[in-house]
This record gives C-alpha cells, structure tokens and sequence, in this order.
C-alpha cells in the first residue's frame, strides 16, 4: 500500500481525524542511517507524528520540526515534516538497540528516556511558532498527544505504530483524532472518542491485518456522520539538501580553512545528518571557493 494521507470529519464537523500509512518511507529511512530496530521504531514513530500535525496546518510551504532531547541512549530525534508530505529525519545514536519491554515490544521509551520534546511550526513567514513540554512516556505518541492537550489546547488521541522485522519495515503510520472547540465541552463524545482510540490493539496490526485508512474511521467513528475527504495525499522521505548547498556552507569557512584542507585533506567530505547522503568536495571545488572569496572580497573592498 502506498504512503499516503486521509483526512476525515465527524460529529458535524466537531471531530477531525488524520490517518497516515508510512511504511515506505520509514523503510528507506532506516536503509539511510542504517537503524536498529527501536531506533527504526523511534524515528518512524516521529515521522509519522510530524506528519499528522503538519497536516493542520494551512499555508502552502508550511512545516513542523519535531525535537526530542533527552537521556535515553538514542540520543535524540529530530523530524521534519511539511504540509506538502515531505518528510525527513534522523536519530543521534541508529544503532542503539536495547531488549524488549515488559510487554514484549521494542522499547521506544526506554531508549529515548526522559527529557522534552520541542515543536517549531513554520507558516513560512513572520516568526516560527515553538513549544516545549516535558515527555511522559518517551513513547511518542502519548508525549505528542500531551503537547497537542497542554501547548494548544485540543484533545487529542494519538495512534503510532512501526513494525519492523529481518526485512526491514513492513507497516507504519498512525492516527490522530482531535476533538475541536466547537465539541469539547461534550464530555460524553470526548470520553466515546478516548474509549474508542484506547481500544485499539495499535496501528500496524490494524495494516497487517489488510485495513484501510477509510476502513479504520468508519471503525472508529462511522456513526458519528463520519465525512472521508476524497483527496489521498501522497508521503514520501525528501530531503533538500545538494551538493550547491554543502559548497555554500564550505564558502563559510574562510579561505585559509578551506587552504588546510586542500593541503591535509585533499578535498572534503560532508554527510547530510538528515538523510545520510555523502557529497565530496574536491581541491579543485575548493580552490574555486577561495578564488570567489577573493574576488568578493576585492568587489567589496
């Protein structure tokens, strides 16, 4: 099945739900950094969480960053995630693995530990909206679910879910229902709703077992006058960075930097952390750079 999002209303518009199936995209995720299994989990978790929020948002261009800093032995997460269904990510520590918890699933609070999460939303102008909230579980979803109750006020139910096996990742994605302030102050639709997304064995198992996103609502909230919206967005891991970009931030470093390592390197070599890509540089790449600094330095002066 492809990566994709759907969107849904119910209870006359007072309930929003956003479903998203990422299985592809974390796959290739973790063939780029090369993730153990929870660190698999705990990124694509994160992806998947970025997603859904950043599908809220209205203008074109806008995007979610997702921080987690924190103890753990991964080390931290960091997921960008845009309204246009681009996504990217990475962990501080991919090759962490740690054994199974008591329930015998991999043990994505364990290797995140405590600490905070942070989100930056970016409209594309003015300043970037950011908050912060302490993690609960460093399950993801329950820290998400937190920040989206505590930073803005809307009730939410938050779903995740990775599986990954010898072959790598065969379902991911998630759900988030979110009661809006036109139905929040019906207390018994809010407990319904809780009771409902609680009563979920989890979302990849909902995928393994041949569900569909308008399948899983109309589970969940088909007579609640459940709407689908007809449009399915298609997600994907994309990552803007190239090899003009790892020059400019070359160019920064000053010509006689860039001089040591023509002379001691004999070229440079730098790793995009979001995606893994490898972009060389070399002497004749940087020679030109100090030929452009030089020139622009003469102009200016």
């Amino acid at each position: 099945m492809a990566d994709q999002l759907i969107r849904a209303t119910a209870a006359d518009g007072g309930i929003r739900a956003v479903g998203v199936i990422t299985s592809r995209l974390t796959e290739e995720a973790r063939q780029r950094h090369g993730l153990s299994y929870v660190a698999t989990a705990a990124l694509g978790r994160t992806m998947a969480a970025g997603l859904l929020m950043a599908s809220g948002m209205k203008r074109p261009g806008s995007r979610v960053n997702v921080r987690i800093k924190s103890d753990g032995p991964l080390g931290g997460i960091l997921v960008d995630a845009g309204l246009d269904g681009t996504v990217r990510g990475y962990v501080a520590n991919p090759s962490v693995e740690l054994p199974p918890n008591q329930k015998g699933k991999l043990d994505v609070g364990g290797a995140v530990g405590n600490g905070y999460l942070y989100v930056v939303r970016d409209i594309g102008y003015g300043y970037p909206y950011s908050s912060t909230v302490e993690l609960v579980s460093g399950e993801i979803g329950d820290d998400v679910a937190h920040y989206l109750l505590s930073s803005e006020q809307t009730p939410s139910a938050l779903v995740l879910g990775v599986f990954v096996g010898s072959g790598g990742v065969t379902a991911a994605g998630g759900l988030l229902v979110q009661v809006l302030p036109k139905a929040a102050r019906d207390e018994a639709l809010v407990e319904t709703l809780q009771s409902r997304v609680s009563s979920l064995s989890g979302f990849t198992p909902l995928l393994q077992a041949g569900k569909t996103l308008p399948e899983i609502f109309h589970d969940l909230l088909g007579d609640m006058g459940l709407s689908i919206f007809p449009e399915h967005q298609m997600l994907r891991f994309h990552c803007g960075c190239s090899f003009d970009r790892v020059l400019g931030a070359l160019k920064m470093l000053g010509a006689e930097e860039l001089q040591d390592m023509i002379i001691q390197d004999h070229g440079a070599e730098a790793t995009c952390e979001f995606c893994g890509e490898v972009y060389q540089a070399s002497t004749n790449h940087l020679a030109q750079l100090i030929v452009d600094l030089e020139t622009e330095s003469s102009v200016s002066g």
